[in-house]
């Protein structure tokens, strides 16, 4: 058993292989898991959580590097959550972002962690919100959460973050991807990658003329930015953090900030409810009362909604 409030103190010192332990326990569904949360909750709320999401191969873990380096220049401290996809064989992740950051392992004001998605969908892994919690206590002032590259399931992010950034890049298939409901429709600030190779001009026109169409904003509503990147060469890396600043104070200044993130909340106050009644039904099969109402509906006598209400209400009351 871990000493969590040590293991607390230790990360709001900014140590490590405190950070590193705490998300441990959060990925491993620890049976500390609540003492964790409970310890953590009080200091939280004041990390700006930016996702970025994107097709393969766009450049997200170069972009998240660039935005690493411009914060820190900025004296912030910075925590990257790099969700990779799940190896079958172990469950862990398989791209270890943290390789391609290696200019920044050294850095004490710089907390990276893979995690892996472990089968989730949406591009992001389940623990992921309290991950970011406890990077949020241990004193990180901007999170980035990187997702998988799996396209337009990635919308998930929309809900974990404060401000999410969309990439994409010429020439890789994103003008079908703009046409289609899907990842362009959560964005707060897209980006064109790459922007040195031909076709970048076309792709920023052509997603502008995407994003305009069908738009019924009021006077005074964001209007997402699009921002062309070199991210290899750090160059509009400046542009697009002034536009996630402009966004951030948007968003302060007509409590969009304080409501998406009470949205957050709930959400994953709903998350951990559903699941902890899918564990207790779990623990059901072989139970009495469940082959009792499949008896009924195979008799005729109860239909599977009603047989539902009555083994939640069990549930519940039980």
């Amino acid at each position: 058993m871990q000493d969590v409030p040590t293991l607390v103190a230790q990360a709001r010192e900014g140590r490590p292989r405190a950070v590193a332990r705490l998300i441990s326990l959060v990925e491993g569904a620890s049976p500390q898991l609540r003492e964790v949360m409970a310890a953590l909750a009080p200091l939280t709320g004041g990390a700006y959580v930016v996702g970025l999401t994107g097709s393969p191969g766009v450049g997200k873990s170069t972009s998240t590097s660039a935005l690493v380096t411009a914060y820190r220049r900025a004296g912030k401290r910075v925590g990257v959550l790099a969700v990779d996809p799940s190896s079958p064989f172990s469950g862990g992740a398989l791209l270890g972002d943290r390789v391609r950051m290696s200019e920044h392992s050294s850095d004490p004001g710089v907390y990276i962690r893979s995690m892996a998605t472990r089968g989730h969908l949406g591009g992001l892994a389940w623990s992921a919100p309290q991950a970011i919690r406890v990077l949020d206590a241990a004193g990180c002032e901007v999170i980035l959460v990187e997702t998988v590259g799996v396209g337009q399931s990635e919308v998930e992010i929309a809900s974990q973050a404060d401000t999410s950034v969309v990439l994409l890049a010429p020439g890789m298939g994103d003008g079908i991807q703009a046409a289609k409901a899907g990842i362009l429709e959560i964005g707060d600030v897209y980006v064109v990658n790459k922007a040195d190779r031909d076709g970048a001009d076309a792709t920023a026109r052509e997603l502008n003329h995407m994003l305009g169409l069908g738009e019924s904003r009021r006077p005074g509503d964001w209007r997402p930015p699009i921002v062309k990147t070199v991210a290899a060469r750090g160059e509009g890396i400046a542009e697009v953090v002034e536009a996630l600043e402009k966004h951030r104070a948007w968003m302060e200044e007509r409590g969009v900030l304080g409501e998406r993130r009470r949205v957050r909340a709930a959400r994953e106050v709903e998350t951990i409810a559903v699941t902890a009644l899918r564990e207790r039904i779990a623990d059901l099969h072989g139970d009495r009362r469940l082959s009792a109402l499949a008896e009924r509906i195979v008799a005729g006598e109860l239909d599977p909604y009603r047989a539902a209400d009555e083994l939640v209400a069990g549930l519940t009351t039980g």
